[in-house]
C-alpha cells in the first residue's frame, strides 16, 4: 500500500462521524419476541450503520446489532425426564393411559421452542374396581407395540415367575389407512403394520386369560388355521384390519418392527 493511498484513508477515517466510532450493543438490552422499542445505533450484522436490534426476532428480521449473538445467547428450552404412565382412563375396556414433563426452562433469544409435554398411549386394565378380573369379550385382538410388552411384570406378588406365554403369527390381509395418517408419538408403531406381511403377537399375561390361556382374538376357540379374525390396534381405534392365522409358537421370531403384543 503506497504513501498516498494510507494518507487517504486516515482522512476518510478522520471525515467519518463522531457516532461511528462508537458502536451499538446489546449488553443488557436482550428483550423476548419483537420488541421495536428494544434498539441501539450502531452496526447491524449485515454490516450497515445505523439502528439495530436486541429482541429475540431479529435473527428473523436480519436486523441484529454486531454482538446480539454474545450478549444475548441462545438459550434451548429444557424438559424434565417422562413421569411413570398413569393408569387406564377406564377400566376393563381399551382406553387411554397419560405421561407428562414439565418446563425446567423456558427457551431465551430464539433458542429451541419446548417440545410435547404430555403423551396418550392405548392400554387396557384387566381388574375392575373391586379387584375382580375383568370378563373378555369375543370381539377383535387388541394390539400394541412390542415395547409396550416390555415394562409388563415377569413375577407376581411373591416372587414366582408368571407364564411367559405364547406367540401367534398371522399373515396380515388388509390394514385401514388410518394406520399411517396420525403422526402422534404413540402411533409410530402403526406405520409397520403392512398387508401381506407376516407378523408375530405375544400372548403374555395379564392379557392371557387365566382359564383358556389364550388371549381375546387370539383365534384359539378354533383350531382352525386360515380363517380371517380381524384385529384393531390399541391407541387409535380407526387403525384396524383383518389377518390369517399361520402357527402358534413358543417364542415370537418376526423382525422388532413386525412384532406386538396382545392387550
Amino acid at each position: 500500500m503506497g504513501p498516498s493511498v494510507t494518507c487517504w484513508l486516515l482522512l476518510l477515517v478522520s471525515t467519518l462521524p463522531e457516532k461511528h466510532w462508537v458502536t451499538g450493543s446489546c449488553s443488557g438490552k436482550c428483550c423476548r419476541g419483537r420488541d421495536l422499542s428494544c434498539l441501539t445505533t450502531g452496526w447491524r450484522l449485515d454490516r450497515v450503520y445505523g439502528t439495530c436490534y436486541c429482541d429475540e426476532d431479529c435473527t428473523g428480521a436480519r436486523d441484529c446489532c454486531f454482538d446480539y449473538s454474545t450478549e444475548c445467547p441462545a438459550r434451548d428450552c429444557a424438559v424434565s425426564e417422562w413421569s411413570f404412565w398413569s393408569g387406564c382412563a377406564k377400566l376393563c375396556q381399551p382406553s387411554v393411559r397419560v405421561r407428562v414433563r414439565h418446563v425446567e426452562q423456558q427457551p431465551r433469544n430464539s433458542g429451541e421452542a419446548c417440545p410435547g409435554l404430555e403423551q396418550r398411549a392405548g392400554c387396557r386394565e384387566y381388574r375392575d374396581h373391586q379387584g375382580g378380573h375383568c370378563g373378555h369379550d369375543a370381539g377383535p385382538a387388541f394390539i400394541t407395540s412390542m415395547e409396550f410388552g416390555k415394562g409388563r411384570p415377569k413375577h407376581d406378588s411373591y416372587g414366582n415367575p408368571l407364564d411367559p406365554g405364547f406367540c401367534v403369527e398371522f399373515t396380515l390381509e388388509s390394514r385401514s389407512p388410518h394406520c399411517t395418517v396420525e403422526n402422534r408419538p404413540h402411533t409410530h408403531w402403526m406405520r409397520y403394520i403392512t398387508a401381506g406381511f407376516k407378523v408375530c403377537v405375544a400372548c403374555e399375561p395379564p392379557a392371557m386369560r387365566n382359564n383358556s390361556g389364550s388371549c381375546q382374538g387370539d383365534g384359539q376357540e378354533s383350531d382352525k388355521y386360515e380363517a380371517v379374525l380381524h384385529w384393531q390396534a390399541m391407541g387409535n381405534p380407526r387403525c384396524s384390519g383383518t389377518w390369517r392365522k399361520i402357527r402358534k409358537t413358543q417364542q415370537c421370531s418376526c423382525p422388532s418392527q413386525h412384532s406386538f403384543v396382545f392387550i
